[in-house]
């Protein structure tokens, strides 16, 4: 798990929006400094996780859906489809061959469970609000 530059043009862009105003999509990239077709493809992720609305006409506008206080950076994460696990056995219905193969727990996979729960933990303690404008 990483915060991927996806995720951090994400950042960006709610950050631009988080005054509550409208703001077309192309200024949104400039002023974040996002290259556009990469800012497109993630306003549509923000769009489709229901964080921003998009209005459609000659320009796109965009605005924020959600109260920034309330969203989580785990919830921005899974909203644009970033990576959550910090390897692939955390991932549900996963089939590890080691444990096939070894019939028994795999106290790697055991470790990182405990790590990923913590990871988790603290990526949902942190609002949008609390990283983007950087109140406690």
């Amino acid at each position: 798990m990483l915060i991927t530059r996806e995720m951090d043009y994400a950042l960006r862009i709610l950050r631009t929006l988080s005054n509550g105003e409208s703001a077309e999509a192309e200024k949104i990239c400039e002023r974040e400094m996002i290259p556009a077709l990469l800012g497109e493809s993630v306003l549509k992720r923000l769009e489709k996780g229901g964080l921003i609305q998009i209005s459609r006409g000659t320009s796109e506008h965009c605005r924020l859906n959600v109260d920034l206080k309330t969203v989580t950076l785990y919830d921005l994460m899974t909203a644009v489809g970033a990576e959550t696990q910090i390897n692939a056995c955390m991932k549900p219905g996963h089939l590890c061959e080691w444990r096939i193969t070894h019939r028994t727990e795999c106290a790697v996979h055991n470790r990182l469970v405990h790590i990923q729960k913590a990871l988790d933990d603290e990526l949902r303690a942190h609002t949008l609000y609390q990283m983007l404008l950087g109140d406690n």
